[in-house]
């Protein structure tokens, strides 16, 4: 790769890096409020190696005439995840003296937004550590919708290159310029984490856990400020809240924007958001039936449970009302197919998105309709949008790879003497970016702080894999790639 594109590269990953360490200057006046400004130290340490690392990377400048290429924003995508991930550790590392692996591994699941921990302790633990933990994701998550949004579908991969216009009329975009799409995309995430962060407020909670609770529930993350997560809080509106932010979360931005600039019924009429949300809605009665059915609570009462829990897991949020694993092995099961479906496409939710599975279904309807009527033309058609063959080529890659991602990692953590119940859902957890696995270990009411070391970076892999879609790494590993 030539000299001037990695020079592009870094120019970019040095802002990347001032960025976050201004950033940290949001936990340091946490602490200043929270009267604990004998912790600032540790955070001004870390901001300030991360500063100077992202100036040294900025001070040669950027090549002028030069453009980086598609192939070329591979390398940026996954090199600035992992960069700023590599710095993020560092408050972790330097104020609560874990090893650099527990660290690493925090900082990744809160840059992707996954909410897997190895803390525990949260409802002691320093507010700066709190915040930063919920900032991680906040950033994590306006990141990924601008890579969803403006890279991905450059690198035909995903599924935005169906959603890069209104879903009325593929010819008439949201807006005319992406940096403009950009610029109200983030002026949507900032608005609604500030609601979502007076309704936590209003609804019972102290400022600082209604800002932090409503930063992770944007980004569909799940870090919380409490070891019971949202048990803490007994009143209910908390928990309807928490609903409603992360649905909010698991929904495409675009479309919020262009609900905004006019096309009122941008979110009713999308098909995939029509998906989430029916899917939901009949998880909720159902399982909530099956709940009240099977124990001594309320029907509400046993509704709100389910609607937390479930909406948390599609979502890939991670919060939990209560420990689900302990509902029945229907329930188990029911939790860990959950897992795997994500939001929308162009939202911070993981997952393998609710469009795909919705492809499929075409995909699998047309196929059968052509075995029964051979000579017939039949038309595969989406959101009003043609499936052609490189999307459906797409979609299927990416859930092939998917699939044996998960596998890969769960038989590497076998090799490594875990058993087979955290193996298996603490892969899929990684990938799917949901957080919490099932079992005694990694479920709701555990954490990853007891898997070894070497599990921790495995996981960690998984996370960043399922975050950037898979394929946006795997092209990294090709001979090919690096051929001039």
């Amino acid at each position: 790769m030539a000299l001037p594109t990695l020079r592009i590269i870094g120019f970019i990953i040095g802002i990347f890096l001032i960025t976050l360490a201004i950033s940290m200057v949001i936990p340091m006046a946490t602490l200043v409020a929270f009267e604990r400004a004998h912790e600032i130290p540790s955070f001004l340490w870390a901001s300030t190696i991360t500063f100077v690392a992202g100036l040294a990377l900025v001070i040669p400048g950027r090549p002028e005439n030069v453009q980086l290429r598609p192939r070329d924003m591979y390398l940026l995508t996954v090199s600035s995840w992992v960069l700023v991930c590599i710095f993020a550790a560092l408050p972790f590392l330097l104020t609560q003296r874990i090893s650099y692996t527990d660290a690493f591994f925090e900082s990744m699941s809160g840059i992707t937004a996954t909410g897997a921990t190895v803390l525990s302790g949260l409802d002691t633990m320093s507010p700066g550590i709190l915040m930063w933990r919920s900032l991680l994701h906040w950033l994590g998550g306006i990141g990924f919708i601008a890579m969803a949004v403006a890279i991905l579908p450059l690198l035909r991969i995903g599924g935005m290159r169906l959603f890069q216009t209104e879903s009325s009329d593929r010819s008439e975009k949201v807006m005319p310029r992406s940096h403009m799409v950009a610029k109200s995309i983030v002026a949507v995430y900032i608005g609604v984490t500030a609601l979502g962060g007076l309704a936590f407020w209003a609804a019972g909670m102290s400022i600082f856990d209604a800002i932090n609770h409503s930063m992770s529930a944007i980004s569909t993350g799940g870090f919380s400020t409490s070891d019971q997560s949202l048990a803490k809080w007994t009143q209910p509106a908390v928990h309807w809240v928490a609903v409603m932010v992360m649905i909010l979360g698991a929904l495409p931005f675009t479309l919020y924007v262009a609900t905004l600039r006019g096309n009122r019924r941008a979110l009713i009429k999308d098909q995939q958001v029509q998906g989430m949300l029916g899917l939901l809605v009949v998880t909720w009665l159902v399982l909530g039936t099956w709940y009240w059915a099977t124990t001594q609570l309320h029907w509400l009462e046993a509704l709100r449970h389910v609607a937390l829990n479930v909406t948390s897991i599609v979502t890939t949020t991670g919060f939990a009302l209560g420990d689900y694993s302990l509902w029945g092995n229907f329930s188990l099961m029911l939790f860990f197919y959950l897992g795997f479906i994500g939001g929308c496409s162009g939202s911070t939710a993981g997952g393998i998105k609710i469009f795909r599975f919705q492809v499929a279904y075409i995909l699998l309807k047309a196929n059968l309709n052509q075995l029964i009527h051979p000579r017939a033309v039949i038309k595969q058609k989406y959101n009003g949008h043609r499936l052609d063959e490189e999307i459906v080529r797409s979609i299927l890659t990416f859930s092939f790879f998917f699939a044996i991602t998960i596998c890969a990692i769960a038989l590497s953590l076998s090799l490594l003497g875990v058993d087979w119940m955290t193996a298996l859902t603490g892969a899929a957890s990684a990938v799917s970016g949901v957080g919490p696995g099932l079992g005694e270990t990694i479920g709701p009411a555990g954490n990853f702080a007891s898997l070894p070391d070497a599990a921790k970076w495995i996981l960690a892999l998984g996370m960043l894999l399922g975050r950037l879609e898979i394929i946006t790494v795997l092209v990294l590993c090709m001979p090919a790639f690096w051929r001039h």
